[in-house]
């Protein structure tokens, strides 16, 4: 009798000629998000078996699992001999005590003569004999005790499924750039399109010293956080000082944020270019702060030709806010530092700039040389959660 964990896969199965090309992706995710741990997994039909492992490591390795996009859920399991007597045992052995229950059967072995109706009567009499407290109902149960018997004469014993992070494995959908801030809305946004099975590459702006070592090792966190689903995430932290004097020494007060963002856009373009990313991902929400109405949105979009993909455009902060807390970012997200944005915003941002004045304000400055400057002074963290 050994204890395993039966893994299901996701979306994966609609995917056709091209599933192969998922379930190895998947595979990849799997073993490096269990690297550390000493197991062995194994490929099923639509499904995947961890075995081998030590009692202590089944919490962690649950975990890990049920954080993986690609996932659909999780079972612990007992693995046997498909004899029905020990069948009956097992099942009655590990299975809760008090209760609605019923028994379901899958039987790939053919060999058994036995239906799979008739075998779950048998275990489900032979549990109501063991417990008093147990009643079958086939419709409104409490627990439903699963029996898997298979082709190669083992039968796997399992009441519990565990919900996974669903999506697509991360890998499979391209890579992006995300702009990554230290606050709520971009971790939520890039968790959301790495579900999708996009791989992460982030970008975060610090103004040394304005912003602290603090405010950026909460961001350095915060991405290895969204990395528990993602996979690593490579962090380039870029310093932006230097652009935000020229644009306060040089331009109106008021547009300092549309500027800004400007320079953020083309900053994550050119890095995003560079590591064969193919979008750019934002936190943005239409109309929560004055960089996020609609021509606030045109007048940055208008620096890049890379697609900008804004998950969160029409979500409130509300839902933003419960997204985070159920991804473990929120604690992190309000830690009271400031970020590069919040250090030298203006009284009366502009909320609906005219790009023709924009760009004439840009004139003003050398966009070129602050650019190359601030990319030539980046710095590169891989950040990851294990």
């Amino acid at each position: 009798m050994d204890k395993v964990i039966i893994i299901r896969v996701g979306e994966l199965f609609l995917k056709g000629n091209n599933k192969r090309y998922f379930e190895d992706t998947l595979s990849r995710n799997i073993r490096k998000a269990l690297d550390g741990i000493k197991c062995y997994l194994r490929s099923a039909r639509n499904r995947f078996i961890v075995e081998n492992y030590a009692e202590r490591d089944h919490g962690a390795i649950i975990m890990r699992l049920q954080k993986i996009f690609g996932i659909h859920s999780v079972s612990p399991a007992i693995k046997i001999h498909a004899d029905l007597d020990e069948i009956s045992r097992v099942a009655a052995e590990i299975s809760p005590k008090a209760g609605k229950f019923r028994v379901s059967v899958n039987k790939a072995d053919k060999t058994i003569q036995k239906r799979s109706m008739d075998i779950a009567a048998d275990v489900g009499q032979f549990m109501l004999k063991n417990s008093k407290d147990l009643t079958v109902d086939l419709f409104k149960y409490d627990f439903e005790v699963n029996i898997d018997i298979r082709e190669d004469k083992t039968a796997f014993i399992f009441y519990e499924r565990l919900e996974g992070a669903g999506g697509l494995p991360s890998g499979c959908g391209g890579k992006a750039m995300l702009l990554l801030s230290g606050g709520i809305d971009s971790p939520v946004a890039g968790h959301k399109i790495a579900r999708r099975g996009v791989q992460l590459f982030a970008v975060h702006y610090h103004s040394f010293p304005y912003t602290s070592e603090k405010a950026k090792q909460k961001v350095i966190d915060l991405a290895k956080t969204v990395s528990k689903y993602s996979g690593d995430i490579e962090l380039s932290v870029v310093p932006f000082t230097e652009i935000q004097y020229a644009i306060r020494e040089k331009c109106p007060i008021e547009f300092m944020i549309t500027l800004m963002r400007r320079f953020m856009m083309r900053i994550a373009e050119r890095l995003a270019i560079s590591k064969g990313c193919g979008a750019l991902v934002t936190g943005e929400s239409l109309g929560q702060v004055a960089s996020q109405t609609m021509e606030s949105i045109i007048v940055t979009n208008d620096v890049v030709k890379l697609p900008v993909f804004r998950p969160l455009i029409g979500s409130d902060k509300y839902e933003i806010i419960e997204d985070a807390r159920n991804i473990e970012t929120y604690d992190l997200s309000i830690l009271p530092y400031e970020d590069c944005c919040t250090v030298f915003l203006p009284k009366n941002p502009v909320i609906k700039p005219r790009l023709s004045i924009v760009e004439d304000m840009e004139k003003l400055l050398d966009i070129e040389l602050l650019v190359e400057g601030a990319i030539a002074r980046t710095e590169t963290i891989i950040c990851s959660s294990y």
